[in-house]
């Protein structure tokens, strides 16, 4: 059985809530879009979530403070690059800062020429719905317009390391 530790009401700080948030194991996602001049952009979140299926949403939450922001708010379309197991690497490269993070990766334009990380596991290519105030990060809410989708095994973040998904026995 599990020992819980409990944290008393607001007796927590930020790096404690993090580290319980982290138990909850996620998918990892590169978000992508292009800018008006043609730069490519890149970052990768694993807040990603489905919102709605009549209208088909999605959402993802970006960090106030991540140099991006400025050009992905003003992103009229983007896309959410499900990673496969083996495109763990494509994780690191898009959550550090550096001036070209597409070198060296395949991809493909997308509506609008939004660019898509080829060998993702799914993408979703989004019309910007609307961004909304939550803390220190924004929830962007995106309409799927168009998603493609391929056969493999997921990339999954929890307690802060990688891990690649496995059926469960009973199932």
């Amino acid at each position: 059985m599990t020992t819980l530790t409990e944290q008393p009401l607001r007796a927590f700080g930020p790096r404690d809530f993090r580290a319980a948030l982290g138990r909850y194991a996620t998918g990892v996602t590169v978000i992508t879009t292009r800018t008006p001049d043609g730069r490519l952009i890149g970052v990768t979140a694993n807040s990603f979530t489905s919102v709605s299926l009549e209208p088909p949403l999605v959402s993802w939450c970006p960090a106030k403070r991540a140099p991006s922001l400025p050009d992905l708010q003003r992103a009229t379309h983007f896309a959410v690059n499900v990673l496969a197991a083996d495109q763990h690497h494509l994780s690191g490269q898009f959550a550090t800062p550096a001036p070209d993070k597409f070198a060296g990766v395949p991809i493909t334009d997308g509506l609008r020429g939004v660019p898509l990380l080829d060998g993702a596991l799914a993408r979703f290519e989004c019309r910007t719905v609307r961004w909304v105030d939550a803390g220190d990060h924004l929830i962007c809410l995106g309409e799927v317009e168009r998603f493609d989708t391929a056969d493999g095994e997921p990339l999954v973040f929890h307690a802060g390391a990688y891990h690649v998904a496995a059926r469960h026995p009973e199932y």
